[in-house]
């Protein structure tokens, strides 16, 4: 049968038969090895525990920074780095939680909850904690594309010619769905051919022009994320 003994730091050191067997092993051990394996087991002297780092410092409760090791005091957080930090809000939900964006060279480093909010108080939740990776995902677009009909290609169009073909084909809709009056003689005048959905990424005031802007152009089937 088989054994193994781990020596620590990552030796690992085989042997068959009984334990005394792998006596004559360690023999063979070359002398860098051994040299390495005694530096490694001093970083684990028992004078390093934090517990003893307690006494010793004359923090028994562990409420100072003796209990830290020296990795992690070594350790420095992202929004020591950052060069500015900008107040906005959270783009999930209609609570609207405000967050505390740290910039550095223009390029967002660190999200998190704005203290001073009185609607959050500091707080996000886990889709709010976790902005930055959605804005500096790999996979988020930055540029409008566009596949023409029958098309399998994408191509990049810049704001001005998207807006203007937004407009055209929301003009044609409501052109081709516009009713007058009905089987009866009643007026109508509305369109079928335009529905309206606001969502909580919204605010109020962006949900409320959204209503004025379908209703004025006679828009009837207008929703609200809410209601779905």
């Amino acid at each position: 049968m088989v054994h193994t003994m781990d020596l620590g730091c990552g030796v690992r050191e085989g042997f068959a038969g009984g334990f005394d067997s792998v006596m004559p092993r360690l023999a063979l051990l070359d002398f860098w090895t051994c040299a390495e394996y005694i530096e490694c087991m001093s970083r684990f002297s028992p004078l390093n525990w934090p517990v003893v780092r307690q006494i010793r410092g004359g923090d028994p409760f562990g409420r100072d920074v003796n209990t830290q090791s020296q990795k992690s005091k070594d350790k420095r957080g992202r929004i020591e780095e950052a060069d500015r930090v900008v107040q906005s809000v959270c783009p999930y939900c209609a609570v609207g939680c405000s967050q505390r964006i740290y910039v550095k060279d223009d390029r967002v480093i660190q999200v998190e909850g704005d203290p001073d909010s009185p609607i959050s108080r500091g707080r996000l939740c886990p889709k709010g904690s976790a902005s930055e990776q959605l804005i500096n995902s790999a996979s988020r677009l930055t540029k409008i594309k566009y596949r023409a009909p029958y098309s399998t290609e994408w191509q990049e169009l810049d704001e001005d010619t998207a807006m203007d073909m937004i407009a055209d084909r929301y003009l044609e809709a409501r052109r081709n769905g516009w009713q007058d009056t009905d089987d009866e003689g009643r007026r109508l005048n509305r369109t079928m051919g335009i529905a309206g959905l606001g969502g909580a990424t919204l605010d109020n005031e962006e949900n409320y022009l959204i209503k004025k802007l379908f209703t004025a152009t006679g828009a009837i089937q207008v929703e609200n994320q809410a209601r779905i």
